[in-house]
Parts: structure tokens; C-alpha cells; sequence
């Protein structure tokens, strides 16, 4: 139970890193810009609100508590959010900074628009695996609190 509970604890800090990075990086490329068309800037909007909402999230259920793992059809809905707004990035760049996995320029320092974006990319993946894997934790921690809970009695051992 104290294992689980640890674990628990460091995805929720991955998350809570992973979306404040995202969120940080984002919202200073949505500042630099903020005299464009908002519909030009459309999936920068859905990020940044995708890791507000995780930020929300993972602070909301960063402390340990018996019930650390219902959660987990909300984790598998932001994960799937991260995930769209992965490939978003992904097809907005479209090769235009080299292959999308190449990390050599990835970086935080300003000027650097390809690296903050390929950094904005591989924060948003590591965050939808960090969502991804609670959701598969928590499902299988509820599933097995429901199997020990419900044992079902034969007919023929009854206590009527």
C-alpha cells in the first residue's frame, strides 16, 4: 500500500514538472505572439490549456489519500488530450526543424525557436505516458480492490 502510494506520488510530480515546463515554454511562444490571429495560434491555445488542466489536476491529487487511483478515467482523458496536442505540434512543425525526434537542439534559451518547440514537443509526450501509465496503475488497482471486495457465496451455503 506505501509503495503504491509513493508511486503515485512521483507520476504526479512527473506531471505536475512535465505540464508547468509545457505550460511555461508555451505561454512565452503565446506572449511573443499575441498580436496574431487566434485561430492561427489555435493548437499553442489547446496546449496551454491542456497543461493547465494537468497542472490543476496533478496538484488537486498529488497528496496520498485511499482513493489516489479512482481517478483514472481521468487520467486516460488527459493522457489522450496530451497525446492530440503532441501530434499537433508534430504536424505543425512538419519537418520544418529536422526529424522530430532529433534532441540535439532541444533547449530553453531564448532565440531558439526550433529547440523550445522540440522541447515543448517531448515534455507534452513524456506527460501523456506519465497520464497514460497512472490510468493504467489506477485501473488495475481499482479492479483489484473489486475483486477482493466482492466474493460471491454458493447456493447451498447460505446463511438465511
Amino acid at each position: 500500500m506505501i509503495l503504491t502510494d509513493i508511486f503515485s506520488m512521483i507520476l504526479r510530480l512527473a506531471e505536475l514538472a512535465f505540464g508547468a515546463i509545457v505550460a511555461g515554454i508555451n505561454g512565452q511562444y503565446l506572449h511573443d505572439v499575441r498580436n496574431t490571429s487566434s485561430w492561427d495560434q489555435g493548437r499553442f491555445i489547446y496546449t496551454e490549456v491542456v497543461a493547465g488542466v494537468a497542472i490543476f489536476f496533478a496538484l488537486i491529487w498529488l497528496f496520498p489519500f485511499a482513493g489516489s487511483f479512482v481517478h483514472w478515467p481521468v487520467d486516460l482523458v488527459i493522457s489522450i488530450c496530451w497525446f492530440v496536442a503532441f501530434g499537433l505540434l508534430v504536424n505543425y512543425l512538419n519537418g520544418s526543424c529536422g526529424y522530430v525526434f532529433a534532441w540535439d537542439d532541444v533547449s530553453f534559451r531564448r532565440g531558439e525557436g526550433c529547440g523550445r518547440f522540440k522541447a515543448v514537443i517531448a515534455f507534452a509526450f513524456l506527460s501523456a505516458i506519465c497520464w497514460l501509465v497512472s490510468a493504467i496503475i489506477g485501473f488495475m488497482w481499482v479492479r483489484d480492490r473489486e475483486t477482493r471486495a466482492y466474493r460471491r457465496r454458493t447456493w447451498y451455503r447460505s446463511r438465511v
